[in-house]
């Protein structure tokens, strides 16, 4: 028979698939040796068991009754007893920390009889009967689904009638009566009483946690973490201790490090008497972790002393939510903590400094998503003027936006083209779309360890919070700061590492890490840890990494970051601008020499281009593409051509014959489907003298650079082929164009030739095409595109965020590759290429080769290098690492 629970007391570290990340954090601490709450785990089979049946697995009722009879045995107490009860929590706790996303529900076990008995061991009615209205609020929200807006907007009206200014100014006579309130909202909203049965309580609150797996925010938070949806969460029941008992009493969170910079110390919030979802909530402000060696040192020496053992115990930064309860000190959760990606880089490498992990757990431990967010930029500081509000640096960065004051407006504004940033008093799980469509997050209310910071932290958003100088109207849609009024649409600067809000937009710069990639300069502690990882990176990583660039500046930027030569060059980007006359000349010439004096004119200019591309990577691999896209993309729109002439004729003007030779070439080019037309390699057998003229431009700058004592290494890359014959007949115009040069010259010209594999076909015959190609490069955007049957320019704005929300992608396959569809077709063509030609070079030239999960893939199956833009090059050096370390991990023997 399945197992269903565990005591604190039996699991450890290594269960969080079964006991989820906190199930097993409690018992890890519990193994230590440290002050926690007696309790139990509900595992997440548990949980995968409800959700695949609706209905609570057999058993499990037996086996929570068997342990919680346990726990009041050593309580000395029962749940819910009249005259002095057990009260217990009810905790999410899934395998991945979703901090706020799941339900949580204090208190359980407190009903009209039991509150009494509360009051009267507590020696504290006020304390009792505040309890009790907590339970009916979440009790009410979470598991009997009524609009937790009715709860808060009775308490404020409370407040308001008694010239309360906050939660701890209302008396118990307030409270029991408030109690009442929440009862009658319950009946009228549900139809049925708030549950007296404290038996009945506990099965419902953790059938509720079960369920809010399926919730809303919780599925749009493991959307955006790629967290599985079939993991399920546990439930972890607990005594309950009280941090709201007076001044005595109270809880907070603390970080071994500062989880926004990295840097050793502590930090967190505490707040005296309140509960933890008090400081979660930002419902009052908190003070700083440090205040407590004044307010209770007792407990503050204790506390340090449980933090070192953790931070030495686990090799991280840890996250701990504790509450002291009449002096007590009491450790509630811990799990190493989110961190920004400036803490992530600092904290590996000051513990790999200090000999806590090795250097390969340092770049574990990193990663490339962190590494972009740091290449942001931030504010030009000469140029930021005076701030119209501070707070707590939350989450660093720097970002301007338009303000909004709901999550919707947010999305519907982002979702526009605009840049919002989202302002509330504090946030909610409730916030989260509009937190993920903000550039920036700023809140009047909550500290550093409150929901808006959290989030914002893990999502790498820039965030603001407890910036008390601002009143937020929310209703009217308006912030005030002094004078000062800031309605919706304002724009805003908000700097998330120095806590400053200024009016307008105020200019950015570039960050001292992206100084560091280009010009090599080590200022800073962070730019220093972030050198040694891309040097540990760059020592074990077996894939190379080079760029797509199509000008000598991206190319010389590229390798400034690190790419080891150009994987895709697209000739056709040289055709833009001045140059698009030539293409239209040789496009509209009426006969053979026409066209070829179009082409003379452009070998001269293609020739300077390749020149340039390959001195800036001297001694490096240039992979040139012929010509891709249709030829009718050098023309100008149909459409707008069609009105010019017509408006033309209306007025009564001269005709226009060169306008209309281009409409009737438009029009004889125009293709229903050109994504799949003429276009890659049917343009080279069907153009004559357009591949000879490119490739002639490339030989003839080969030899360039050769004479001026160079070490070019062109490679000319065919696209678009789905046929070896294809390739044949262009090979053979290649070489033959490639030889002319070599006898003309007196240079021996050698460019290997290749195709990109961006068609099924191509993947499905690699082994045919590779007896041909002396490389492959996978195009992913096209091979996506082909293989899903999607044309990307319509389909991401048509249907893509739908097929988000349903499920049916973790992420944008344009984004992240598609291992089961299209890296199953990548690893067919490695394996027949290889098959076929022993020495084929293989490589990746789409956009994936810079996403740092698909150069995962890539390592896994065996290519030989990732290309991407300059601005990825690092990125993808440092993944490139990665996945070598955990394909020694997984011995794959990376």
């Amino acid at each position: 028979m399945v197992r269903y629970v565990y005591d604190f007391a039996e699991g450890g570290r290594d269960q969080a698939g079964l006991l989820g990340g906190k199930g097993a954090n409690l018992a890890e601490m519990t193994r230590l040796g440290l002050p926690v709450p007696p309790g139990f785990t509900v595992t997440t089979e548990a949980c995968r068991a409800f959700l695949a049946t609706g209905r609570e697995p057999d058993g499990l009722a037996d086996e929570i009754a068997g342990r919680l009879a346990a726990l009041e045995e050593a309580a000395g107490r029962r749940l819910g007893r009249p005259d002095d009860p057990l009260l217990v929590s009810v905790r999410s706790g899934a395998r991945f920390s979703m901090p706020g996303m799941m339900e949580t529900i204090l208190d359980i076990g407190l009903n009209d009889a039991s509150v009494r008995g509360l009051a009267e061991v507590s020696g504290d009615e006020r304390f009792a009967r505040d309890s009790y209205r907590r339970l009916v609020q979440m009790f009410g929200a979470t598991v009997m689904g009524v609009d937790g807006a009715l709860f808060d907007r009775a308490l404020d009206d409370l407040k308001r009638d008694r010239g309360a200014g906050q939660d701890v100014d209302l008396d118990a006579a307030d409270l029991a009566g408030l109690v009442e309130t929440y009862k009658d909202l319950v009946r009228r909203e549900t139809g049925e009483d708030f549950p007296q049965d404290p038996g009945e309580q506990l099965r419902r609150a953790v059938l509720a946690v079960f369920a809010s797996w399926r919730g809303e925010r919780a599925r749009l938070y493991r959307r955006r973490e790629h967290i599985a949806d079939d993991l399920g969460t546990a439930v972890n029941v607990q005594r309950m201790v009280f941090g709201n008992l007076g001044s005595d009493s109270g809880s907070g969170v603390a970080f071994t490090r500062d989880p926004a910079t990295g840097r050793p110390g502590l930090y967190g919030d505490y707040l005296a008497n309140a509960q933890g979802e008090d400081v979660v909530a930002g419902i009052r402000n908190t003070v700083p972790l440090a205040a407590l060696a004044d307010l209770d040192p007792a407990s503050y020496t204790q506390l340090l002393d449980h933090m070192r053992v953790l931070e030495a115990h686990y090799r991280d930064l840890c996250d701990i939510e504790f509450t002291i309860e009449r002096g007590r000190l009491w450790m509630l959760q811990t799990r190493v903590g989110k961190r920004t990606a400036e803490a992530a880089f600092a904290i590996a490498d000051e513990l790999a400094a200090e000999g806590l992990i090795g250097p390969e757990e340092a770049l574990a431990r990193v990663g490339g998503d962190g590494l972009a967010r740091l290449m942001f930029p931030r504010f030009d500081a000469s140029r930021t003027g005076e701030a119209i509000a501070h707070g707590l640096p939350a989450s660093p960065g720097a970002a301007v936006g338009a303000a909004v004051f709901d999550s919707a407006e947010a999305v519907r504004r982002a979702a526009a083209g605009e840049r919002v940033v989202l302002v509330r008093q504090e946030t909610t799980p409730d916030d989260l779309p509009g937190m993920i469509a903000a550039q920036a997050v700023l809140t009047s209310r909550g500290g550093k360890t409150s929901h808006a910071a959290v989030v914002a932290r893990g999502m790498g958003t820039v965030c603001v919070c407890g910036a008390e100088a601002l009143a937020v109207d929310t209703g009217g849609r308006r912030f005030t700061v002094g004078d000062t009024r800031v309605a919706e649409g304002t724009v805003l600067s908000v700097d998330g590492s120095e806590g400053a809000v200024y009016l307008g937009a105020v200019p950015l710069v570039d960050s001292a890490v992206m100084r560091y990639f280009e010009t090599g300069e080590r200022s800073g502690e962070l730019v220093a840890a972030v050198a040694r990882a891309m040097e540990r990176a760059d020592g074990a990583r077996r894939l190379e990494v080079r760029a797509n660039a199509d000008t000598p500046e991206d190319a010389a930027r590229a390798r400034r970051f690190g790419a080891q030569g150009v994987g895709l060059c697209r000739t056709e980007h040289m055709f833009l601008g001045e140059r698009r006359k030539l293409v239209e000349a040789m496009i509209l010439a009426s006969d053979e020499a026409g066209r070829e004096k179009a082409l003379d004119a452009l070998l001269p200019l293609q020739r300077e281009d390749f020149t340039a591309i390959l001195e800036a990577m001297d001694g490096l691999p240039v992979t040139i593409r012929l010509i891709d896209p249709p030829l009718h993309e050098f023309l100008p729109d149909r459409t707008e051509l069609a009105v010019r002439l017509a408006a033309a004729e209306a007025r009564g003007e001269d005709a226009r014959p060169r306008e209309a030779e281009l409409l009737d070439a438009v029009n004889r080019m125009h293709e229903e489907n050109p994504m799949l037309g003429l276009r890659g390699v049917r343009l080279g057998l069907v153009v004559p003298g357009l591949v000879a003229m490119q490739v002639r431009a490339v030989a003839e700058a080969v030899v360039r650079r050769t004479e001026a004592g160079g070490d070019p290494r062109a490679e000319i890359m065919v696209p678009l082929v789905g046929a070896v014959e294809e390739l044949r007949i262009e090979r053979a115009e290649v070489e033959r164009v490639l030889a002319e040069v070599s006898e003309e010259s007196g240079v021996p010209v050698h460019c290997p030739v290749g195709t990109m594999i961006e068609l099924p076909r191509a993947a499905l015959t690699a082994g045919r095409i590779a007896e041909e190609a002396e490389f492959f490069s996978f195009g992913t955007n096209d091979l996506t595109q082909t293989t899903w049957g999607f044309s990307r320019d319509d389909v991401e704005a048509a249907f893509f965020s739908a097929y988000l929300d349903k499920g049916i992608f973790a992420a944008s396959p344009f984004e992240t590759l598609d291992r089961a569809g299209v890296g199953r077709l990548v690893r067919i063509a490695v394996r027949e290429g290889r098959a076929a030609r022993p020495d084929l070079t293989i490589g990746v030239c789409g956009e994936h080769g810079g996403d740092p999960r698909s150069v995962h893939f890539f390592h896994t199956a065996g290519l030989d290098y990732v290309s991407c833009s300059p601005f990825r090059v690092p990125v993808a050096r440092l993944e490139a690492g990665r996945a070598a370390l955990e394909g020694r991990r997984d011995g794959d023997g990376g």
